[in-house]
């Protein structure tokens, strides 16, 4: 697989950190569009075959050792595309939520949202909640679906009610930042973006602080579970310090 950076590669063999029952990969799924374009295709198309990816890599993420999946479906700053465009895109995670329920249900995965929801369509936010309050119970895989969504905006949101809080401490912000969220704040452990660009776009900013990431050229519609096995592979091969200094040298 074709990285097209790579940060803090580690020389030193590690045992690949998938097998934590805890990891949080994060992805930034572009390139629908220009992956429809190529083909001579309508954007809608791209975006529908983005759809038939996000199922292959829900499937396979348990498998991996992924525990909790945030996938960026639409972000806040998206709303400046073509009108057809957005309602396009509505309208396929509208059908998505409705077809895929029952098969996170018996599954065992528990499907959350995060983002802005009043700017939605009143048939997409009650099919969210009913989807939310149907795979409650999911422990095999959280998948966090994230629409409508902008980190900044988050953090704002949730700064505006931090003065009431207490407890002072980046613990005590995280908990009122998943209160924002709805979908809960949990800290990412991989970002992969596909599609060839290498920034974060206002996606799991204060999450992503100590996360390794992983740029691909392949476009979403492309990426399949052979490369989230890949990018798991070489995220354990990484030497993860959060500051402090490598084991190797440490001792």
């Amino acid at each position: 697989m074709q990285l097209l950076t790579t940060q803090h590669l580690s020389t030193t063999t590690k045992t690949p950190l998938a097998r934590d029952p805890g990891l949080h990969v994060a992805i930034i799924s572009d390139g629908n569009g220009r992956w429809a374009t190529s083909r001579g295709l309508p954007r809608s198309a791209g975006h529908r075959a983005g759809a038939e990816s996000a199922r292959r890599i829900i499937e396979a993420a348990p498998r991996l050792g992924i525990h909790t999946l945030t996938l960026f479906a639409l972000s806040s700053a998206n709303w400046k595309r073509p009108a057809a465009e957005v309602t396009a895109i509505l309208r396929l995670l509208h059908e998505y939520l409705l077809i895929e329920t029952s098969h996170c249900v018996e599954e065992g995965v528990r499907l959350s949202v995060i983002g802005r929801r009043d700017r939605l369509p009143a048939t997409l936010r009650q099919a969210i909640a009913d989807s939310e309050a149907a795979t409650a119970n999911g422990t095999r895989l959280h998948l966090r679906l994230a629409i409508d969504y902008s980190a900044r905006e988050a953090i704002y949101h949730a700064a505006c009610r931090f003065y009431k809080v207490t407890e002072l401490s980046p613990e005590s912000f995280s908990n009122v930042l998943a209160e924002v969220l709805r979908g809960g704040s949990t800290e990412v452990d991989l970002l992969i973006r596909t599609g060839g660009e290498q920034r974060l776009s206002d996606f799991l900013l204060w999450e992503c602080a100590f996360a390794e990431f992983v740029f691909l050229p392949k476009r979403w519609p492309d990426f399949g579970a052979a490369d989230l096995a890949s990018a798991i592979e070489e995220f354990g091969r990484r030497e993860r310090t959060r500051g402090a200094l490598p084991d190797a040298i440490a001792g």
